[in-house]
């Protein structure tokens, strides 16, 4: 399969990364990266807030286009990065200045599926004579904003019902008592946070703290953050690019039978933007760098690659120090080889990288999207990356010589969390679009152990058996599937729990659950044949794969708040659900998916309150013991 995507990827790319462009087409590397303000909330006084409003802002996204109509924070795209000492609380009003009457900035339609071999119609701009969606074009100015990875009472997290319309505010407060860490905010409100964040909502969030200001790291000019996200715009009847944001995406099913609505595939688009921009060009000097990447798209996951002039990688520049939840214990050589043939980034993601120009002044590199580049969803890759470029660095000759280091050891504080924790278990399915009663969308099914099988008939709905590697059979009920089902998990504030996701579907999934840092314990291969989509549970048990071991990337071993699982994987992590109270959520981080339904609710209260619960419904956190 990696010799079919590396033959298609060259086919449309070239060896320099770009495919051959035709007159009139976007050119890339003409528009300078552009870099969003920095915003300190300052002061003592954690009553007095910080006002972020939300309005709309004309963005010229690419040189060759004219303005675009977006929303954005505080009128940029991407928002301000705020910025903040660990300690500090802050308070901050996100406060919706969007008009009532104000037009919404994106166009979404639907298009059907193409024969096979045929270039999907999401690398191309334009309706290709689809009627946009009428009810999107109604959307109101309706946003909430959550700050993705932040430890912070439920009533502060951005919870999707509780979203504000025009003139209204959202009064959210941040303990920020975290080691340093890049977060990110992005509007999440309940049905459209698809659209929402294409229309602009979105920004980064620094904590810093005494452990990183240690190791001297490039700071100022020198340390700039990179937001990616794949966009599409929309033509005129000259087949001309307006500059309008376009939401396109496939049919794939005319209209599911439970739901009566059309079944499409996660967005993709041709146009890869970094800060608001399209394939920019960044002046930088021959030095070290420090780059806060983060993928901010709806659904397609990067699979980055730096290369040169040639169109050859470079090796040996590139090192990551830190992912989502904060610095790794040592740096992470990035050289494009055996271990990490590419930076694979899914939505949601975080990567901390430090990259050595020191002795490449005078020299042009790229970074592209050498990799299936597809939104997770689409099993075939071919020909979906159109135009693979993202950025260029032109390097130029630093006025003094970079004498930064660097460090052996980043993290002294960071420790491995083991099995041997006392902890306690869930077991979460990601299912098959095609299966029973799912609406033609993928689902998150919250699942219990069901020790007296006596009289149970199987195969059933929501039944599943599972094989673990130690041999033994278990089986499992589902208790919830959509978000509105009742509560299913309530955790004790300060414990330990692993979390197991076993996705039964093709597809890749990056699973994000808020409040807590986790760390990955393993990925086991399992054969999910056994399970039937039509019946909705298992005829046969899906069984461990004991001939096939997957080890952990050496880069996702720090803390993270975003997992990617694949089909046919058991991902299992652990983490600690402290600092906080309240109801939060988790969900997969496709947006498409996320608006679809693939989010459910968790809650956090103290473990005292918890021996008063006459609920009798929700698990304590021992029904899906995998080991």
């Amino acid at each position: 399969m990696t010799e079919i995507i590396e033959k298609a990827v060259e086919r449309i790319t070239g060896a320099t990364g770009e495919k051959k462009r035709e007159p009139g087409e976007l050119r890339p590397y003409v528009a300078p990266l552009t870099v969003p303000p920095v915003l300190r909330p300052g002061g003592a006084d954690v009553r007095r807030e910080t006002e972020i409003a939300l309005r709309p802002t004309w963005v010229r996204l690419h040189p060759q286009l004219p303005p675009t109509l977006m929303w954005g924070y505080d009128g940029h795209v991407p928002g301000p990065t705020i910025e903040v000492r660990r300690g500090r609380r802050i308070r901050i009003a996100w406060t919706n200045r969007v008009p009532k009457d104000a037009e919404y900035p994106v166009t979404a339609v639907a298009v059907p599926v193409r024969a096979p071999g045929t270039a999907p119609a999401t690398t191309e701009p334009g309706r290709g004579g689809a009627e946009p969606d009428k009810d999107v074009a109604a959307l109101p100015a309706w946003t909430v904003t959550h700050l993705h990875g932040a430890q912070t009472g439920g009533g502060n997290d951005g919870w999707a019902d509780n979203a504000v319309g025009s003139g209204d505010a959202q009064l959210s407060e941040y303990p920020n008592d975290h080691q340093a860490t890049q977060w990110w905010y992005h509007d999440h409100a309940m049905n459209i946070t698809r659209w929402n964040v294409m229309s602009g909502l979105y920004g980064t969030y620094l904590v810093r703290d005494d452990e990183e200001d240690a190791l001297h790291l490039p700071s100022g000019e020198r340390e700039i953050p990179l937001l990616l996200a794949d966009r599409n715009l929309d033509t005129d009847e000259d087949g001309r690019l307006n500059g309008r944001l376009l939401h396109k995406t496939v049919v794939v099913q005319q209209s599911d039978p439970e739901t009566g609505k059309p079944v499409t595939i996660p967005f993709s688009g041709p146009y890869t933007t970094v800060n608001g921009r399209i394939w920019p060009y960044a002046e930088v000097d021959s030095a070290w760098y420090r780059f806060r990447l983060v993928n901010t798209s709806n659904a397609r996951i990067f699979d980055l690659v730096l290369i040169d002039e040639d169109g050859d990688p470079v090796p040996g520049i590139v090192h990551q120090i830190g992912s989502d939840g904060g610095l790794l214990p040592r740096p992470v050589p990035v050289d494009f080889g055996a271990e990490l043939p590419t930076l694979t980034a899914a939505p949601a993601e975080r990567f901390d990288l430090l990259v050595d120009f020191r002795r490449l002044a005078g020299r042009t590199l790229r970074l592209v999207n050498k990799g299936p580049g597809r939104p997770a969803g689409v099993p075939d890759p071919a020909g979906d990356v159109r135009y693979p470029a993202v950025m260029e660095f032109r390097v130029r000759e630093a006025a003094e010589r970079d004498t930064f280091e660097l460090p052996e050891v980043l993290s002294g504080s960071f420790r491995r969390l083991t099995h041997d924790l006392s902890h306690g278990h869930r077991l979460v399915v990601l299912t098959p679009p095609a299966t029973k009663g799912a609406g033609g969308h993928p689902e998150i099914w919250e699942m219990t152990e069901v020790t007296d099988t006596d009289g149970l008939t199987l195969p059933a709905d929501g039944v599943i058996q599972l094989t673990g590697s130690d041999g033994t059979t278990k089986t499992y009920r589902r208790i919830a599937r959509t978000f509105n089902d009742g509560l299913g998990f309530t955790i004790g504030e300060g414990s330990y729990e692993q979390w197991s996701f076993l996705n039964l579907a093709p597809i890749v999934h990056p699973m994000h659950i808020h409040l807590a840092d986790f760390q990955l314990l393993g990925r086991d291969a399992y054969d999910v044949s056994g399970f039937d989509p039509a019946v909705g549970g298992t005829r046969t048990p899906i069984r461990f794969d004991a001939g096939t071991a997957i080890p952990l990337a050496p880069n996702e071993q720090g803390y993270k708040d975003v997992f990617r699982v694949p089909g046919g994987q058991l991902l299992r992590v652990m983490g600690r659900f402290d600092g906080a109270y309240g109801r939060f959520m988790y969900h997969c981080h496709l947006l498409e998916h996320e608006d679809m339904g693939m989010m459910r609710p968790f809650v956090v209260m103290p473990a005292e309150a918890m021996k008063f619960d006459h609920g009798a419904t929700h698990d304590g956190g021992h029904g899906g013991h995998m080991g």
